[in-house]
């Protein structure tokens, strides 16, 4: 049987996957705000709502981002134009396609000097986000700041992936859950789990958030690879939340 992580959600917040509108994070000033694409736009409204329901600051908190892709939209406009006109290709473009990119607007509007996590690993990438922020508060003794989020597939690239919509996720986990707030307990069990049902890449989340979004205790086996599972169970009270 593998180690338990016992971990606390202070607080949490969820980017509608049904609403269209693109989110306008506060936390950037106002040309920012229209020059960043839409994973960063995503990633950084539910972190800071997820840091406001926690009652966190988020200069404070080490980080861990994951995505499955990144942003695909960028990849498409870079492939394209390599291809057609690479001399035409956008500096802002080009900056705004690491995978770290989400990382870099957030430490930078919110003055953080913790160290970050920025993450992809495929289908099991939010499962391995949660673990690796659950390592990092069991190891450090310290709050850490989980910012999951995927966008939508575009041009030739939806031949080889799948994505539609926008959907971001953020949760602060503690180092133990206060009376009113649910407690996690992680371990990694064999056996592949089932992928959760949605259309988005990052939909592994939602059965979690929906449970954090209930009283009482559930259990949820999330994929974490080809072989083996993120077991969860969680216990206690619903946390603090945003829709």
């Amino acid at each position: 049987m593998s180690a338990v992580l016992e971990v606390g959600v202070a607080g949490f917040a969820l980017w509608n996957p049904q609403t269209s509108a693109r989110p306008q994070p506060a936390i950037l000033p106002p040309n920012e705000r229209r020059r960043a694409p839409d994973s960063v736009a995503v990633a950084l409204e539910v972190a800071q709502a997820a840091c406001v329901n926690a009652g966190r600051n988020p200069a404070r908190l080490p980080t861990v981002f994951a995505s499955t892709y990144g942003d695909l939209a960028i990849t498409d406009y870079m492939c394209g134009t390599l291809a057609a006109a690479p001399t035409t290709l956008s500096p802002t473009r080009f900056h705004n396609s690491v995978h770290n990119a989400a990382a870099g607007y957030w430490t930078i509007a919110t003055g953080c000097q913790e160290p970050y996590l920025a993450l992809g690993a495929g289908e099991y990438s939010f499962a391995a986000g949660l673990f690796a922020a659950a390592v990092q508060v069991c190891a450090d003794q310290t709050d850490v700041l989980l910012v999951a989020y995927d966008i939508e597939v575009r041009g030739a690239q939806a031949q080889i992936a799948s994505s539609r919509g926008m959907l971001g996720v953020a949760l602060v986990l503690s180092v133990r859950p206060a009376e009113e707030q649910a407690g996690l307990q992680l371990s990694i069990g064999a056996g592949a789990a089932a992928k959760p049902p949605g259309d988005n890449a990052m939909s592994a989340c939602l059965p979690l958030i929906a449970a954090l979004q209930t009283e009482g205790e559930a259990a949820l086996r999330l994929p974490l690879g080809p072989h083996c599972a993120l077991q969860i169970r969680v216990q206690r009270g619903a946390a603090k939340r945003s829709h």
